[in-house]
């Protein structure tokens, strides 16, 4: 008996195998005749999100060369100018706790009388239940450290401006802002519509050559810049900014975030900083997370513009009010911090202390004044982790900033001064990190050095 060709499909294979064995083949089943396919999808993978295998390849790169991961490291202590991983002690450059206010006992204490008489949460939008008299203390509070009419105060300070940006401004208005202006101000801008138009940083000719070439097409227009840039440590012409939105009939909003508590003598914000009426700005935006040691963010200004947001702002109308406990140590903080100016001196000398050492030793501190913020211009991202990684094994915590938060050429090492920090521990960290730029210098190119190890 020859066995049956296998001319194709299930049954032939069935008859085949079959013969082989030496039994009679099933007889198979009758069959419809199969549904044509529907289109197919191509299935939903996170992997193929864009920048994705970028970051995959940068992570890999950097496993290559030995370097730990730098961010989303566990601290065992509170946020201050030094904190504990894996139970050691390190001097601590990543903190936003400028004035050292985090942790300080009239702002624990208010914070805990809080818990204590209104619970952890608000439970839902203020709309929905009801203020607390924490958020009036706290707004009432902001809105004569600014002297303005109003204020009102949301959970989150990116929130804040983009809920406050997507709220005023719609299509046919335009938005100007600075190049480096912050992320939370690009996409605010996006939702509400208007035109977006960036000026070269802190360039004025650059802001009124726009002004003057496109203002008279649009409605309504807004000028945004930051208080103390977060990336440079410099800060605007304030005076310049109010006569340009004067002359071209804009409102002004200033991000303020990084401002308060270091601009100014007494660390009242920008418009200290440069001698102008806090009056003279449309819109003081601010954050809670930094200075005044808690979390949120607000807007000051006048009473309609409050009012207006306060109905209209989806950050605010259609979030959970802030937590009683939080507004409370916001609210202690900013007492302590007008109280107490001279946190706002040592944290001056600590940054010009700091600039002054680095640029001693030929760092490159690029813009900064010198204050709470110091970049240390490093070059390529890989080089910036190298130095991080070298900083941490000595004892010293920064973290880099690299490409895409800014250019790949312009990658830093950001240190953050507070003003609890030592004047030791300052001399200590630059000479450290002057020996290991020099150090790495000396080994070559770190491309170089992938290739070889890869080799």
């Amino acid at each position: 008996m020859s066995a049956p060709k296998p001319s194709g499909g299930r049954e032939a294979l069935a008859g085949f195998v079959s013969a082989r064995l030496g039994k009679a083949p099933a007889r198979p089943a009758p069959t419809r005749p199969a549904p044509k396919p529907a289109a197919l999808v191509p299935a939903q993978d996170f992997e193929s999100l864009p920048g994705y295998k970028e970051l995959k390849l940068q992570r890999s790169a950097a496993e290559l060369i030995g370097l730990g991961n730098p961010f989303f490291r566990m601290h065992d202590a509170k946020a201050g100018a030094t904190t504990r991983i894996d139970g050691a002690t390190l001097l601590n450059f990543s903190s936003y706790d400028y004035l050292g206010l985090n942790g300080h006992p009239e702002v624990s204490a208010a914070a805990q009388e809080a818990i204590v008489a209104y619970g952890t949460s608000a439970s839902a939008s203020r709309i929905v239940a009801g203020e607390r008299p924490g958020h009036v203390a706290l707004e009432r509070a902001l809105a004569a450290h600014y002297g303005t009419e109003a204020c009102i105060a949301m959970v989150s300070g990116h929130a804040t401006n983009v809920a406050t940006i997507a709220a005023l401004m719609e299509a046919g208005d335009v938005i100007y802002h600075d190049a480096l202006i912050h992320n939370s101000v690009v996409t605010g801008a996006q939702l509400s519509g208007a035109q977006r138009r960036s000026f070269a940083h802190n360039d004025l000719g650059a802001l009124e050559s726009l002004l003057h070439a496109t203002r008279h097409e649009h409605r309504r227009a807004l000028i945004v810049i930051e208080g103390l840039y977060s990336m440079d440590g410099d800060a605007p012409d304030l005076a310049g900014v109010v006569a340009l939105k004067e002359r071209y009939g804009c409102w002004l909003m200033v991000d303020d975030a990084h401002g308060l508590g270091v601009l100014g003598r007494e660390g009242h914000g920008l418009h200290e900083h440069c001698g102008v009426d806090p009056r003279a700005v449309d819109i003081w935006m601010g954050t809670l997370s930094k200075t005044l040691s808690s979390c949120g963010g607000y807007v000051a200004g006048c009473a309609a513009l409050v009012e207006y947001l306060k109905c209209t702002a989806g950050g605010f109308v259609y979030s959970v009010g802030m937590s009683p406990p939080l507004a409370a140590a916001a609210t202690a903080a900013l007492a302590v911090m007008r109280r107490e100016p001279e946190r706002v001196e040592r944290l001056r000398r600590n940054g010009n202390l700091f600039v002054a050492e680095a640029r001693a030793r030929g760092l490159d501190t690029g813009l900064s004044l010198g204050l709470a913020v110091v970049p240390v211009i490093i070059g390529d991202s890989l080089r910036a982790v190298t130095l991080s990684d070298r900083l941490f094994k000595r004892g010293i915590n920064v973290q880099p900033i690299i490409h895409p938060a800014v250019p790949e050429r312009s990658s830093r090492l950001r240190f953050f001064m507070t003003s609890e920090h030592k004047a030791e521990q300052i001399r200590t960290t630059v000479a450290a990190l002057a020996e290991e730029v020099e150090e790495l210098n000396r080994g070559g190119s770190l491309v170089e050095r992938l290739m070889a190890r890869r080799s």
